[in-house]
C-alpha cells in the first residue's frame, strides 16, 4: 500500500465515522418525535377516557371510572351507527377498488395521451375543499333521488378513496420491471399470466396500503355523510361529531376509542398481505 492511498484511507475514516454518528442522532430525533407527536396523544387518550377529572395544573387523573363507557356504550342510535360504518366502508373500498384499480393498471404501465391530465384531474379532487365538492353534488343527488339513501353515501364516500386507489397502486404497477415481464413472456406466459403471477405480486404491497388508506377515508369521512345521509344513515364519525359538541371531552374520548378499534383491527390483518406481497416480490426479483 502507498502512503498516498494511505493517508487517503486515513481521512475518509474520521468523516464516514462524523456521518455514522449524525445518521444516529436523527434516527433518535425522529424517533423521539414519533413518541411526543403519536404515541404521547394516544396515550393521553387512552387516560382520558377512563380519568373521572383532573385537578389542573396535575396531568394526573384524580380517579378512574367507567361511567363514560357505560354512558356511551348505552348511548341511542350507536349500535346503529356502528353497524353502517363496518358495513358501509367495507362495500366502499370494495367498489373502488373495481372501478380504480383498472385505472391504475393502465396509468402504470401504458403511455397514453392525456395521462398527465387524467392524473391531475384524480388529484384536484383533494386539492380543494371537500365540502364545497359534497355541496356542488347535492342538486345532482336530489335528480336522482339519492338524497337520505345507502347509496347516496357510498357515492360521497368513495370520492375520498379515488386519490388513494389510483395513485398508489398506479405506482406499484410501474414499478415493476420490464425485464420481469419480458422474461416470463419469454417463458411462455401470455397476458394474464403475466398479470396474475408477476405484476400482481409485486403490486400488492401498494394496492393493501391504499386499500387500507381507502378504508381509513371511508371510515372517518363525516361531512359528506352527513350532508346526504341525515338522518337515516348517522355513522360513527356524525355521532362522535355530536358527543364532542353536547358532553365532556371523556365522551368523545371513549367513542374516538371505539372509533379506532375498526381501523387497528384492519391494520393488523392487513400486514399478513402486505408482507405477503413483499415476499413475492423479493422472490419474484
Amino acid at each position: 500500500m502507498s502512503v498516498t492511498s494511505w493517508t487517503a484511507r486515513s481521512a475518509t475514516r474520521p468523516a464516514s465515522r462524523a456521518l455514522k454518528i449524525a445518521s444516529r442522532v436523527l434516527e433518535a430525533i425522529l424517533f423521539f418525535a414519533a413518541v411526543f407527536f403519536i404515541v404521547v396523544p394516544l396515550v393521553w387518550l387512552v387516560m382520558l377516557a377512563f380519568a373521572k377529572g383532573f385537578n389542573f395544573p396535575s396531568l394526573k387523573p384524580t380517579s378512574l371510572t367507567l361511567q363514560w363507557w357505560h354512558t356511551v356504550l348505552h348511548s341511542p342510535g350507536l349500535l346503529h351507527s356502528v353497524f353502517l360504518s363496518v358495513t358501509i366502508t367495507p362495500v366502499v373500498v370494495a367498489l373502488s377498488s373495481v372501478v380504480c384499480l383498472p385505472a391504475a393498471y393502465a396509468l402504470g404501465r401504458y403511455d397514453f395521451p392525456g395521462k398527465r391530465i387524467v392524473l391531475l384531474s384524480i388529484f384536484s379532487i383533494n386539492a380543494f375543499p371537500r365540502i364545497s365538492l359534497y355541496i356542488a353534488m347535492i342538486p345532482m343527488l336530489f335528480a336522482l333521488n339519492l338524497m337520505g339513501t345507502v347509496i347516496g353515501v357510498v357515492i360521497v364516500q368513495l370520492i375520498g378513496t379515488v386519490l388513494f386507489m389510483t395513485w398508489i397502486p398506479a405506482t406499484g404497477f410501474a414499478s415493476v420491471p420490464d425485464a420481469l415481464v419480458d422474461a416470463a413472456r419469454d417463458a411462455g406466459a401470455n397476458k394474464y399470466q403475466v398479470f396474475w403471477r408477476v405484476l400482481l405480486p409485486l403490486a400488492r404491497p401498494s394496492i393493501a396500503v391504499a386499500a387500507v388508506l381507502s378504508f381509513l377515508a371511508a371510515f372517518d369521512e363525516a361531512q359528506g355523510t352527513f350532508l346526504v345521509g341525515a338522518p337515516n344513515y348517522l355513522t360513527m364519525p356524525i355521532r362522535m361529531y355530536s358527543l364532542v359538541l353536547d358532553y365532556p371531552v371523556q365522551f368523545a374520548a371513549v367513542f374516538a376509542v371505539v372509533l379506532s378499534i375498526p381501523s387497528v383491527a384492519l391494520l393488523i390483518l392487513i400486514r399478513k398481505h402486505l408482507f405477503a406481497g413483499t415476499n413475492a416480490a423479493m422472490h419474484l426479483r
